[in-house]
């Protein structure tokens, strides 16, 4: 974007020309079929292994304990991850243990914040996550609308121009937005993705640099109006920010409980196929293929899914800390 453009995409994903599946897959889609995917891709991969292997798999396992040495090691490596998991929870909880005089200090920090969002808001601050989001938004509309009727009168056709490009650029930005966050229920990405979409940090900029470019054409109204304008955008990138801390917190411990969840299971299949499975326990063929590929690839895949959870949920979460690294006017692309 040129430094005169005062227009941008309104989706994260345009403005960072990811691809729209792969997009789809680290942030947007539900974590339990990115592991079903994955899980179907580890399967279909053992599979392939095993068909173009010139020996049948139970013929192999007579001459050698491959298998029971694979599933021996899935075995501890489940065992470890489920120190993996009290590990996040620690992680979690530490954000939240404190003394008595830490909690009142936060509590007091909050309080003097949501003081400052009720006189930008003219009403109490809500306390659910999506609706708030929604108030700031439309309050960033709402002065927008203010800056231009300010400007209208100005003398400056240029200045008059540039502040309307930049009005109905943030109109169409936060109609987007606010379509998202209509009905989003906190604890799911419903709610970060609008968040992330409303580019705040681009209209920070954007009208600083209208501010100090065209100064000596404005009046002391006008300059209030601008004023205004960039209090409203810039009181949503802290909220915007503590909605997704909030959001990586519960992701956090979403992620503790799936992986137990999963280990649960895994444990029981890799255990089962080193204790009892042998080369003769799984004989025959089904749809053209020895019924040992089928046991093993199904055990391997099931023994696995506790990674793959792992890798689905990181992926989320370290994309969106990825994209959220700043707080104000810096745009990285």
């Amino acid at each position: 974007m040129s430094e005169n453009d005062l227009s941008s995409a309104n989706t994260l994903r345009e403005r960072t020309d990811v691809n729209k599946a792969l997009f789809w897959v680290l942030l947007e889609a539900n974590r339990w079929a990115v592991v079903g995917g994955f899980a179907l891709v580890v399967f279909v991969a053992f599979m392939l292994f095993g068909l173009f292997k010139p020996l049948l798999l139970a013929s192999m396992m007579e001459s050698s304990d491959m298998v029971e040495t694979v599933f021996s090691a899935l075995l501890g490596a489940i065992i470890t991850s489920t120190t993996l998991v009290v590990s996040i929870n620690q992680l979690v909880l530490s954000q939240e243990i404190g003394s008595l005089g830490t909690q009142r200090s936060r509590m007091d920090t909050t309080m003097d914040f949501y003081q400052n969002t009720d006189d930008l808001l003219e009403t109490t601050t809500p306390s659910d996550p999506p609706v708030f989001l929604t108030r700031l938004i439309e309050t960033c509309e709402k002065r927008a609308v203010a800056l231009r009727e300010a400007i209208a009168g100005n003398e400056n056709d240029d200045l008059r121009d540039r502040v309307n490009e930049y009005v109905e650029d943030l109109e169409e930005n936060a109609d987007t937005a606010l379509d998202e966050l209509d009905g989003a229920d906190f604890g799911t990405f419903a709610v970060v993705s609008p968040a992330l979409n409303f580019n705040y940090a681009q209209k920070m900029y954007d009208i600083r640099r209208l501010g100090e470019e065209y100064e000596d054409d404005l009046s002391i109204e006008e300059r209030t109006a601008f004023r205004e304008m960039l209090e409203a955008v810039t009181m949503f990138g802290p909220v915007r920010e503590y909605v997704k801390v909030l959001y990586i917190q519960w992701g956090l411990v979403k992620l503790s409980r799936a992986i137990l969840y999963a280990a649960i299971p895994a444990l029981i299949v890799a255990g089962g196929m080193v204790v009892f499975v042998d080369p003769g326990t799984f004989s025959g063929t089904l749809l053209g293929l020895e019924t040992m590929l089928w046991a093993v690839s199904i055990a391997f895949t099931i023994s696995v899914t506790p990674f793959l959870v792992f890798a689905s949920y990181v992926l989320r979460i370290a994309t969106l800390a990825k994209q959220t690294l700043t707080v104000g006017p810096l745009v990285l692309t």
